[in-house]
């Protein structure tokens, strides 16, 4: 079993890494990455060269390709001390045209053509834009030159599995700090050392705290090994897709802290998600200076409602109980009197759930809710239980559906079979008949797929959660579609397809669970 289990997930992580190269080879070549600055607020208002300068660096950030202007290659000069400081201002500066390049500047910037030429760069010069026969420049016209090429898919897969998992280290901060290290305390200092909190903290880490304690499920927390899917650069711009379906929402939500500084007050602010940021204390406004102590001043809020991914699980998870619950007795009696009233009533809501289109019934229900007083819209700040009934609902009756018609049809099967009437030729009773072996053979199918009913909550219904507008991960993928968030593309399609795998594997084995018959070991002969 253990090597069959390997074996399957070793394929099925081969599998997904495919399934990720296609949608990056679909994303990055087939699209065409002018749409991207679609529903740029910011691109409309640029001029000239600045324009143009600003699509590579976008497409740099969205992935598309390697940019490198020559400002930051004559930054990396200074950086490594082949030019000094007096020297960079005119080293820095382009002239208007090639021709007119300073005799300081025209060396470098010939070296810098011939550095990414042979990186099998592309060099991209932008004269300046000069206003009539003056020497200054249009808006946005200043001469820029970059160098550009596209990301070989190849390296795209390598640097996004390779940076898949982080682990914070003492070395993550570059500029010289006091006392870089790691330190174990049995009293949060967010809790004015006075409540019994065991944390560990770093010093020259990305975190400031890396384990700690609270009241607030599943009690224990780390920072320490992060997640990385990717970067949202329009649906949560700036923040991972990880972190994105995990973040709580809603309003604010306040408690007593202390501050690093030592004030305590009650604020929403989250001490433990502290993270660093150079030069923030220094260049931060007076509050920060009286709050803070180090440049870990970046923190994130306490909030009171679910993620995305939370509100999506709490309707998926109870719609699924729900569905096997109410499934698997009115399945089983639809077997047991087939041909009779029960039976032509369970087809018949069989064929209207599944012949429907999903949208028509989903507003059907909408709408007899709203009648009854029901919410159909979900409120994160007004939170109430009856705001899911609805969406679970409108969930759980089709897999009902489903469920009824497969249990139905195993069990007829399995009734006709030959076993059945061998026990029967044996004096065992119908009861015992249908128990023991009727029932047991015909739940082994539907067992295969409980594992991935219950993770496919995590993932959230699309049309559902539009719909009834649910904060969840359902309509992610939609949005970020939508959007031309590549980042949130990748990321969401990785988080599906291990889900999918998982589910398979943990199907199989409640099926061997289930029926011990089952082995997965193949034995030679």
């Amino acid at each position: 079993m253990t090597k069959y289990l390997l074996k399957r997930l070793l394929h099925g992580l081969l599998s997904l890494a495919v399934v990720v190269a296609i949608v990056m080879l679909l994303i990055y070549s087939f699209l065409e990455k002018d749409l991207i600055f679609a529903g740029d607020p910011n691109f409309s208002k640029l001029k000239h060269n600045s324009k143009d300068t600003y699509m590579y660096q976008q497409w740099e950030k969205y992935g598309y390709l390697d940019y490198v202007p020559y400002a930051d290659y004559v930054q990396e000069l200074l950086k490594a001390g082949e030019i000094t400081q007096e020297e960079y201002s005119d080293i820095a500066k382009l002239g208007a045209t090639a021709e007119k390049d300073s005799e300081t500047a025209a060396p470098y910037i010939q070296k810098f053509i011939e550095k990414y030429e042979a990186d099998g760069y592309q060099i991209e010069r932008l004269p300046g834009k000069l206003k009539g026969k003056t020497k200054k420049y249009h808006e946005g016209g200043e001469p820029r030159l970059f160098a550009y090429k596209d990301i070989p898919l190849i390296n795209r897969l390598v640097d996004y599995f390779g940076g898949l998992i982080s682990v914070d280290d003492i070395d993550y901060v570059e500029q010289d700090i006091e006392d870089r290290g790691i330190s174990f305390t049995l009293y949060d200092p967010a809790y004015g050392g006075e409540k019994f909190s065991p944390a560990i903290m770093g010093n020259g880490t990305k975190h400031k705290y890396l384990l700690y304690f609270d009241d607030q499920f599943p009690y224990i927390h780390q920072n320490l090994v992060k997640i990385n899917l990717g970067t949202s650069y329009s649906v949560n711009r700036g923040i991972d897709v990880f972190d994105t379906m995990t973040t709580s929402q809603g309003s604010f939500v306040k408690s007593v802290v202390t501050y690093p500084s030592g004030v305590v007050e009650e604020t929403a602010d989250n001490i433990h998600s502290a993270t660093y940021m150079a030069g923030s204390l220094e260049k931060g406004t007076a509050v920060t200076k009286q709050y803070y102590v180090d440049d870990y001043t970046v923190v994130t809020t306490h909030k009171n409602g679910l993620s995305r991914v939370g509100y999506s699980f709490v309707i998926g998870i109870i719609s699924v109980i729900l569905s096997y619950l109410l499934a698997i007795p009115l399945g089983t009696l639809m077997a047991l009197k087939k041909d009779k009233f029960i039976d032509h009533l369970g087809t018949f809501y069989i064929v209207f759930i599944l012949a429907v289109p999903s949208l028509a019934y989903i507003f059907m229900f909408k709408a007899i809710g709203g009648s009854m007083g029901l919410p159909t819209t979900f409120s994160v700040d007004d939170a109430s239980w009856k705001m899911y009934v609805l969406p679970i609902i409108s969930l759980s009756l089709p897999s009902v559906a489903n469920l009824m018609k497969w249990l139905r049809r195993y069990i007829i099967d399995q009734m006709n079979s030959d076993y059945v009437k061998f026990a029967r030729s044996g004096g065992l009773s119908e009861g015992e008949i249908f128990s023991k072996h009727i029932l047991k053979n015909a739940m082994i199918p539907i067992v295969h797929g409980i594992p991935g009913s219950i993770l496919g909550a995590l993932v959230g219904a699309i049309i559902t959660e539009r719909v009834y507008v649910v904060p969840g991960a359902g309509n992610l993928l939609t949005n970020a579609i939508n959007a031309y968030d590549n980042g949130v593309i990748v990321g969401v399609t990785l988080f599906y397809g291990l889900l999918s795998v998982v589910s398979i594997i943990l199907g199989d084995l409640l099926m061997s669970m289930v029926d011990p018959r089952i082995n997965f070991t193949a034995k030679r002969r």
